[in-house]
């Protein structure tokens, strides 16, 4: 068998005692050069940047634009004018109050309105021809109807569930027929 003996021969030993095992390895770093006094942006491509955001932003205006355009016209968006009636007596004949586009509402009924639900349904009541069986009750968060009672309408809106009316709408358009209106003859059926 072979023994080795590594002091008997120095010049073997001498490849393994003056090897150095690196601890820390060299770092290497694989990120790109970058000269200490160069720009990050060259002024062309911060140019080219900014005409970008420039385009992006127009165009995104514009398509907000369009949209709103396009819902006005197809009648999607329930424009809502003259909603706060200031003052009773400048209210005219013709008038409309709520959400201009009619077709908005399935429901529409005429007649004569009167403060005080009916039976506690409703704030208001639309009196109408035929007696108390015809009388709608009325709500609306939209049209303040409190100035119009006494006015003769034709009110547009949306049918509830009654409990105790015969009929019970919110309503969310009103034209006025005659402001100084007759409340029809109720009779009892």
């Amino acid at each position: 068998m072979y023994k080795l003996d590594l002091q008997a021969n120095p010049t073997n030993n001498s490849h393994f005692q003056n090897q150095e095992t690196p601890l820390n390895p060299p770092v290497i770093d694989e990120a790109p050069i970058v000269r200490q006094n160069q720009p990050v942006m060259t002024q062309k491509s911060k140019r080219t940047f900014l005409i970008i955001c420039t385009i992006a932003i127009v165009a995104g205006a514009l398509t907000g634009f369009g949209a709103h355009k396009l819902q006005a016209k197809n009648g999607t968006g329930a424009e809502v004018t003259n909603v706060a009636i200031t003052d009773p007596n400048q209210i005219k004949n013709g008038d409309v109050f709520g959400v201009q586009d009619k077709d908005t509402f399935a429901d529409s009924a005429t007649g004569y309105i009167e403060a005080g639900g009916v039976e506690g349904e409703g704030s208001h009541k639309l009196l109408r021809e035929g007696g108390v069986s015809q009388t709608v009750a009325l709500t609306s968060s939209v049209v303040d109807l409190e100035k119009l009672v006494g006015a003769q309408v034709k009110v547009y809106g949306e049918t509830f569930k009654a409990e105790k009316a015969g009929w019970f709408m919110d309503v969310g358009r009103v034209e006025v027929i005659e402001v100084n209106g007759q409340a029809p003859l109720q009779t009892l059926d």
